[in-house]
Order: C-alpha cells, then sequence, then structure tokens
C-alpha cells in the first residue's frame, strides 16, 4: 500500500513556474541574451560587491546606487539620488540614454544637468537594510528598463511589478529578492521597523526560483549560492535548481533564445 510519504510537493505551484520560465524569455530576447551569458554576474550581498565606507545616509544611498548601476550594465544612464522625501516623481519620467540600452562599454555624459537626469529615489530608513535598499533600486531601473522595450511581459500590464522583478534577478540581483521577500516582525514593535522594509511581488519561493533559473543557465554550482542565501532558503534553492533541471525542455528552449 502506497502512502505517499516519499511524495515531493513542487517548489512553487506549475502555473508560477511557468510564468517564471516564460518571464526569463522575455527577459533573454528583450534585455540582451548575449550579455546575460558574457557579463551579467551573480550579485551577492558582500562588502567585496558594496566597498567603501561613507559617513552619511545620502552618501551611501550614492554609493550603493552607482554599485547597482554597474552590475545592472547601466553605469552611462544619467540618473541622480534623491531621498523620497525631497522629491517629487510622476509617471511620466524618461531617461534618454546615449548608445545601447546597457553593457560596460557605455559611456556616461556627465554634461547632462540634474534636472535632465532621471531621479532615483530613495528610502533613508533603508540604509540599515542593505539587501532591501539594493532590490528596490534593481527594482527602480527594472521599472524603467521594462518601458524601455515595446513587447510586454507574460501576463501583461497586470504582471508588471512581479515582471520587473524577475528583470531584476536576471540582471544579477537575486539574492537581494529572495532574503528581503520576508522580514520577521519579531515580539516586540520595537524590533520591527516597516519603513525599512521594501514592497515584495514575488514570494520568497518564487524569488529563489527565479534566482536558482539564473543560475543554471549561468552553470552557477550549489556551493557557490546557498552560502549567501537565509538559512531557511537553502533548500528550497536545492529544489528549484533540480525542477528546472528537470524541466529540460523548458530550460533547452531559453538556452536557445538569441537577443531580439
Amino acid at each position: 500500500m502506497a502512502f505517499g510519504l516519499f511524495n515531493t510537493q513542487p517548489v512553487i505551484d506549475p502555473t508560477s513556474s511557468e510564468w517564471i520560465f516564460a518571464a526569463y524569455g522575455w527577459a533573454l530576447q528583450n534585455f540582451d541574451a548575449k550579455l546575460f551569458y558574457s557579463d551579467t554576474v551573480l550579485v551577492r550581498p558582500t562588502n567585496e560587491f558594496f566597498p567603501g565606507t561613507v559617513n552619511s545616509v545620502h552618501g551611501m544611498a550614492e554609493s550603493i546606487f552607482e554599485r547597482v548601476k554597474v552590475y545592472a550594465g547601466i553605469s552611462h544612464w544619467p540618473t541622480v539620488v534623491q531621498d523620497q522625501s525631497m522629491c517629487q516623481l510622476t509617471e511620466s519620467q524618461q531617461v534618454q540614454i546615449h548608445g545601447a540600452l546597457r553593457g560596460p562599454e557605455q559611456i556616461a555624459d556627465q554634461s547632462i544637468a540634474n534636472s535632465k537626469r532621471l531621479v532615483i529615489p530613495y528610502n533613508p530608513q533603508q540604509i540599515n537594510n542593505p539587501e532591501g535598499m539594493i532590490a528596490t533600486y534593481a527594482h527602480i531601473v527594472s521599472h524603467h528598463m521594462g518601458q524601455m522595450v515595446k513587447v510586454p511581459p507574460p501576463g501583461g500590464i497586470d504582471h508588471w511589478p512581479q515582471a520587473t522583478e524577475l528583470l531584476a534577478v536576471f540582471l544579477g540581483f537575486g539574492f537581494m529578492f529572495a532574503n528581503s521577500a520576508y522580514n520577521f516582525r519579531g515580539g516586540c514593535s520595537s524590533c520591527y521597523n516597516p519603513y525599512a522594509q521594501r514592497d515584495a511581488y514575488l514570494s520568497e519561493a518564487e524569488a529563489t526560483y527565479a534566482l536558482a533559473l539564473f543560475c543554471t543557465l549561468k552553470g552557477i554550482p550549489n556551493s557557490d549560492v546557498t552560502p549567501d542565501l537565509k538559512r531557511h532558503l537553502r533548500g528550497t534553492y536545492r529544489k528549484s535548481v533540480k525542477d528546472i533541471s528537470d524541466n529540460v525542455q523548458e530550460l533547452d528552449r531559453l538556452k536557445q533564445i538569441k537577443s531580439a
């Protein structure tokens, strides 16, 4: 008699995994598949990737964003970082980019006035939650990047927040999204600062699955990934890698995609 003791539950539901595969296809087609394989790095939440000591909150916010720009391949984008309480954002913000959308060889035009630059807001409360701040920055960048292509993500506008989070994972920031998707509030209100957290649209498991797909496509072994994940996500990550590796047909489809 079979009791199903050894049956394994999927890491995420099939609909979500299908959407993540489809969204990766969208990202590879529209945001330079060649650059993904040749130059995109797995950004780690370490001092090696975000070095330097700054004496002010604003200086730290600027320093972190400059590193995010480098890893995202958008160092040439004209941007200005501002405290969110001091800037007025409009949905019509557009950035004029000279050269390719992204790439390490692009050169920034330093002569552009601040009034013509893309405003990147930051929450000063997030300084003590650097992974959350990095993820927020990467999500903002992905939002603007996503608006620059004509092809909508799978699911269309209804899935825009999730698609732009996944695009940020595609850009190399998967650790930050997985590790900051959920923050335990603790037993007392004084231990938890809601303003330091970020709004997450992919669940912990979904962000971890998206990270696993990034690493599988890039050939990054589990042993190079799990130490930088929150401990309770390591098993989820390993299961995600196995599930992705078993999905040979979809994995091969993604590997065959060339940039649009």
